[in-house]
């Protein structure tokens, strides 16, 4: 895996209100609220979404926590400042597979294999060693 970071997901509870903060409050350029029209029939998830393009092309989505927790196959816990998902760009499919099996060598936990999502991608999740949610993903 390559030393880098190219998504940050957060998971909300108010799409809208989030997206008011971070584009009205803190000034970030969005196109607002995208895919809304697309809904993932393996996990029940809904492809609504609020994206900004940060610096060095780093992505900043926010996502509700109901889909988020749907996508990655996780039940909804207590909320809490920890509450995020990191999100990895690959080149293609088969970089995808082959993070996952190392990341899951070096102890990670898969909780969702990968695969097409209705929204245009190719991802899997994993838990790294303390929890935190990562997605690899392919686009």
């Amino acid at each position: 895996m390559k030393s880098r970071i190219n998504v940050i997901t957060i998971g909300v509870n108010n799409l809208e209100k989030s997206l008011a903060f971070y584009r009205e409050g803190l000034g970030l350029p969005s196109n607002g609220i995208v895919a809304t029209e697309y809904h993932d029939e393996v996990s029940g998830a809904d492809g609504t979404i609020a994206m900004f393009e940060l610096q060095n092309g780093l992505l900043l989505s926010l996502y509700p926590r109901t889909e988020l927790a749907k996508d990655a196959n996780q039940k909804i816990g207590k909320e809490s400042s920890t509450e995020f998902s990191l999100g990895y760009l690959t080149d293609t499919k088969e970089e995808v597979d082959a993070l996952l099996k190392q990341a899951k060598s070096a102890g990670a936990t898969i909780t969702d294999e990968p695969r097409e999502r209705p929204w245009g991608i190719y991802s899997g999740y994993f838990k790294d060693l303390d929890g935190h949610l990562w997605e690899v993903i392919w686009r």
